[in-house]
């Protein structure tokens, strides 16, 4: 029986988890009524989007067990994408990996879904731009994904995130000369996970040094030390995340370039050729600006007439 679209689109934005599990099992597997329920999309805006990133053994799902307990405790609800290098076929480190975070699997404020990255580059799973638009239907304060440590190609969570976040811990120093090539350009906090570690200490200085010389009108990125697992350091890091995401608001040339990038993901996703990214990029000014903007229907929209124009 065909799924009744416009009812479950409803249901998420009531807030009913079963109807957000199921809108992204829509989503995910391109099932009936993927592309209604991804142009019926409306409240796209609201949620805040904060991306969690780094190397194997940063600590990623234990930091975002710590903020969620903070966050809770400033009854604030949050939704957890956790991306993970599992194989579709074989889900048992979908479950371990999450393990942490078990205790809040039946809070009423809280939503936990494990995407599969399937093969994807860039630590993220191919659906993670139109999946995350679904979730923000949903009356959610913060939504945070969590991606797969995979190296430098994941600046991918730069098109996705309104705050992103890497975390590192004292043993990665080869990651920091990786910072230098990429990654540290998609930053906006530093975290030293682990910091009761030796080296902790070297890395936290070598870092500061880094976005010392990366400052623009003396603003630096945030460099926060944190032990996840005892809750040290978490407190100024959520303070440090809702500080950034306060200014958000004050950067449209930023929030511009985002949505640029979130199409340009879809469109990719789509293995379609020839769009011009510029064209792309001053059609988003003029939508954006006209109101009842929706990311995917001016994707496609978008596409039709660029194929069109190339027929």
């Amino acid at each position: 029986m065909r799924q009744n679209i416009k009812q479950l689109h409803e249901q998420i934005k009531a807030g009913d988890f079963r109807s957000l599990a199921r809108g992204i099992t829509v989503v995910e597997n391109n099932l009936d009524g993927y592309e209604e329920l991804m142009t019926g999309l409306k409240d796209t805006h609201r949620p805040r989007v904060v991306g969690i990133t780094g190397p194997p053994g940063a600590g990623k799902s234990t930091l975002v067990n710590a903020l969620l307990s903070t966050w809770l405790k400033a009854n604030k609800k949050i939704a957890v994408i956790a991306v993970d290098p599992s194989s579709p076929f074989n889900y048992g480190a979908l479950l371990g990996d999450r393990i942490r975070m078990s205790e809040y699997y039946t809070n009423p404020n809280i939503f936990i879904r494990s995407l599969a990255s399937r093969g994807a580059l860039g630590g993220l799973s191919a659906k993670i731009i139109e999946i995350t638009e679904v979730v923000k239907e949903a009356p959610f304060d913060i939504i945070i994904v969590e991606t797969v440590g995979v190296g430098q190609s994941e600046v991918e969570i730069a098109g996705l995130a309104d705050c992103t976040i890497v975390a590192l811990v004292p043993e990665a120093g080869d990651e920091v000369q990786t910072l230098k090539a990429g990654i540290m350009e998609i930053a906006d906090i530093f975290v030293v996970n682990k910091a009761d570690r030796d080296m902790a200490e070297a890395l936290y200085r070598n870092l500061r040094i880094l976005v010392h010389e990366k400052a623009i009108d003396g603003d630096e990125i945030p460099v926060i030390k944190t032990i996840a697992t005892n809750n040290d350091g978490v407190n100024e890091l959520a303070e440090a995340i809702d500080a950034y995401l306060a200014g958000v608001d004050g950067t449209p040339e930023k929030h511009l370039d985002l949505l640029a990038e979130k199409c340009w993901q879809l469109m990719q996703v789509q293995q379609m050729r020839g769009i011009n990214y510029r064209q792309l990029r001053a059609e988003l000014a003029t939508s954006v600006a006209g109101g009842s903007f929706n990311l995917y229907s001016f994707t496609m929209q978008f596409l039709q007439r660029s194929l069109g124009a190339h027929l």
